[in-house]
């Protein structure tokens, strides 16, 4: 197994009025990260990191969709049943009288 040998660098920034910093143009770019991007900050005892931070919907989609390709099931095989699945978990939620009036 090959090894990387890890990058570092130390950046100087300054903190101004209301908490903000701007973040050097060569952290930006080994991020890859653009103005309106979403970054977090993790904190580690007394270190702090910052990495980009990816948005998981898009990702979970795509992810679900390519399973559900592999698996030849299509979104109307999902739907169908799910109002019966539905009244299911409520009559085990809430019991029968409770599904019967709803």
């Amino acid at each position: 197994m090959e090894t990387k040998e890890l990058e570092y660098g130390t950046y100087t920034i300054r903190l101004r009025d209301r908490g903000q910093i701007t973040i050097p143009q060569t952290v930006r770019e080994n991020l890859a990260a653009h103005s309106g991007d979403l970054l977090t900050l993790v904190q580690i005892g007394d270190a702090y990191f910052l990495t980009k931070k990816e948005l998981q919907i898009p990702k979970l989609a795509k992810e679900f969709s390519t399973i559900m390709a592999e698996e030849g099931v299509t979104l109307a095989d999902l739907l169908e049943g799910l109002e019966e699945e539905r009244k299911a978990i409520y009559r085990e939620r809430y019991g029968e009288r409770m599904a019967s009036a709803g």
